[in-house]
């Protein structure tokens, strides 16, 4: 069974901590005492007050549910340490050399970066992005109003342009466009989009190129405790941690 340290205790790791089968939870840092011993509690992991304690725990995955300043405050030093890491704010590898310094530091230290799916479905079927051109690659998100403090009373284009420029503008749509470029090694033309008559965010991937044309539609449904997180990029996590082990793996 995988061991890991989980980098942040919110809602998405109070949802790891209940789906514990392929993997085991042994320890959490997270800068809320309340909320890491919470999950502490639940799991019979260790608490750890301060991340030089956590970075030395006995583990050698480290799980990040924290933000996008998480994993560029410490990414480095997690890897530093040879220890593999699974990152849920993709986002924070939007910066292109901070990125390469981490994939540098994984191919120097032996270990790996491993990003989940996320609030998507099908990045693994993107990455053929890497080996025949893609001709097309863009997202159209559409969020409900509220989720982005706005009053508007028709369905409104926000933003139309590339991916850095939509990331400096939205920064919260910088998770699944970030990941939907990394898997396919192409840039990614956005939409973002507000509506009133939807209640949860979607997402709307078209791509074409040598392969054919593909477009998926993903209605995210809000984690139970938290509206603000995707149940599906948590239990996108669980997937992966499940499969370390296994011996068949489907997709890749």
């Amino acid at each position: 069974m995988t061991s890991i340290g989980l980098l942040g205790a919110g809602n998405i790791a109070r949802i790891l901590a209940q789906h514990q089968n392929g993997f085991r939870i042994s320890g959490v840092f997270d800068r809320h005492k309340d909320r890491r011993d919470r999950i502490a509690a639940s799991t019979g992991a260790i608490s750890y007050s301060t991340f030089e304690e956590f970075l030395a725990g006995d583990y050698n995955s480290v799980v990040e549910v924290a933000s996008i300043s998480a994993v560029r405050q410490y990414a480095a030093q997690i890897l530093g340490r040879g220890k593999d890491l699974i990152i849920l704010s993709v986002g924070g590898l939007a910066d292109k050399p901070f990125k390469e310094k981490l994939v540098w530091m994984a191919q120097d230290r032996g270990c790996k970066i491993r990003i989940p799916s996320g609030a998507l479905f099908g990045l693994d079927n993107m990455k053929i992005g890497r080996i025949s051109p893609l001709d097309r690659l863009t997202l159209r998100t559409t969020k409900p109003p509220h989720s982005l403090q706005l009053t508007v009373t028709e369905r409104t284009c926000l933003f139309k342009g590339n991916m850095s420029e939509c990331i400096r503008q939205f920064p919260k749509n910088a998770n699944v466009a970030v990941a939907l470029g990394l898997a396919a090694g192409h840039e990614v033309a956005v939409e973002l989009w507000v509506d009133p008559a939807v209640e949860h965010n979607t997402h709307e991937i078209f791509a074409s190129g040598e392969f054919g044309e593909m477009k998926t539609l993903i209605r995210n449904v809000p984690s139970p405790d938290n509206p603000a997180t995707s149940y599906l990029a948590a239990l996108s996590i669980v997937t992966l941690l499940n499969e370390l082990q296994q011996p068949l793996i489907v997709g890749t």
